[in-house]
């Protein structure tokens, strides 16, 4: 399985920017597909998943009302919306797949270590 994300950039504070993650290799319908983020010096973090089937998405606080994440299954692709971007959201952004279904934040949290399919990330800079 391969994922290959894009959409990164430099942003205004404020602003928006769309990124995609496009899967090849596997059954994409069969995914839950996960954003996760990982700012220099720190850990990476959880920033929103979405279930396969039936499309449960769960978010992290900090991005909870201006992040959405959504999935196209007939284009093998996961996208997450940004709007409203804060210099906080600056980060390596990375979109993982893996097999098992999560239904809240906490799953993700809780199993991210063992998710075998990762993109490359791309980078998202947000200046104030």
């Amino acid at each position: 399985v391969q994922l290959q994300a894009s959409g990164g950039g430099l942003v205004q504070a404020g602003g928006s920017l769309r990124l995609s993650c496009a899967v090849s290799g596997g059954t994409f319908s069969s995914y839950s597909m996960g954003w996760f983020r990982q700012a220099p010096g720190k850990e990476r973090e959880f920033v929103a998943g979405i279930s396969w089937k039936i499309g449960i998405t769960s978010y992290a606080d900090s991005v909870k009302g201006r992040f959405t994440i959504s999935r196209d299954n007939a284009k093998n692709t996961v996208y997450l919306e940004m709007n409203s971007l804060k210099p906080e959201d600056t980060a390596v952004y990375y979109c993982a797949a893996d097999g098992r279904f999560y239904t809240d934040p906490s799953s993700w949290y809780r199993n991210y270590r063992s998710i075998n399919y990762w993109g490359k990330g791309t980078l998202v800079t947000v200046s104030s």
